[in-house]
C-alpha cells in the first residue's frame, strides 16, 4: 500500500464506493495503467492467504488487485484454491452497468464464499468476496472486495428465548397464595383486582 498517498487523506475519510465506481474509476484505470483516483488499493497475491490473514482488520471490508491464476493453460476459470481452503463461487455473476443512466455493461461481480479444507467437502465460512472484472478489455486483473458474513440469530434460539419469556410472564402475572396473616374475609379475587394486576404486572 502506497504510505505516502495514504497520509495525504484527510482526516475522517471513508471508503464507501460503488460497485461501477471500483469498476470505471479503479479497476479500468488499473488495467490501463492510469493514475487511480486514490491509491489506496493494493495489489496481492489473494490466494496465497486465508481470509482472516489478509492485511487490514477483520471487522472492515477490505480491497486488493489481484492478478488471476489461470486453473487450466487452455480456459477462463481461476485458480481460487487458498492457503486451508478454497472460494467457491455462488449464483450468476452480476452485470454493472454505467453510471450515466444508459444500458452499457462496463463490468461483472461474482460472489464467491470461502470453505476450510479440501474441495468439495470443505465447511463453509462467513467469509465472503466480490470479485470484479471488466467487461470488454480481457485482462488478468481482478478487484476483489472481502468481508465478513455477520451471523442472524439461529431458528433454535428464538423459540428457547420465546419459552423463557413466556414462564417468566407467567409467574408474574400469576396471583400469589394468601398467607397467614392475610385477611380470613378475602376468599378470592376479583375480576377487577385480577386485571389490575395484569396492567401493573405488564
Amino acid at each position: 500500500m502506497d504510505k505516502p498517498s495514504l497520509t495525504r487523506l484527510p482526516p475522517g475519510f471513508r471508503f464507501h464506493p460503488t460497485d461501477e465506481e471500483l469498476v470505471s474509476q479503479y479497476l479500468k484505470r488499473k488495467v490501463l495503467s492510469w493514475p487511480l483516483p486514490c491509491a489506496i488499493i493494493p495489489e496481492i497475491e489473494l490466494y496465497k492467504y486465508n481470509p482472516w490473514d489478509l492485511p487490514g482488520g477483520c471487522g472492515e471490508e477490505r480491497y486488493f488487485f489481484n492478478l488471476r491464476e489461470p486453473k487450466f493453460l487452455r480456459g477462463n476459470r481461476s485458480n481460487r484454491l487458498a492457503k486451508s481452503g478454497y472460494w467457491k463461487a455462488t449464483g450468476k455473476e452480476k452485470e454493472i452497468f454505467a453510471a450515466s443512466g444508459c444500458s452499457q455493461v462496463v463490468g461483472l461481480r461474482r460472489s464467491l464464499v470461502f470453505y476450510q479444507g479440501k474441495a468439495p467437502r470443505g465447511t463453509r465460512t462467513d467469509w465472503v468476496m466480490h470479485e470484479y472484472r471488466l467487461a470488454h478489455l480481457h485482462s488478468g486483473w481482478v478487484l476483489c472486495r472481502i468481508f465478513r458474513k455477520k451471523r442472524a440469530a439461529t431458528k433454535m434460539e428464538e423459540p428457547e428465548v420465546e419459552h423463557h419469556m413466556g414462564l417468566i410472564d407467567f409467574m408474574r402475572r400469576r396471583p400469589s397464595s394468601p398467607s397467614v396473616s392475610d385477611s380470613s374475609c378475602v376468599t378470592e379475587i376479583s375480576d377487577e383486582s385480577s386485571q389490575g394486576d395484569e396492567t401493573s404486572s405488564t
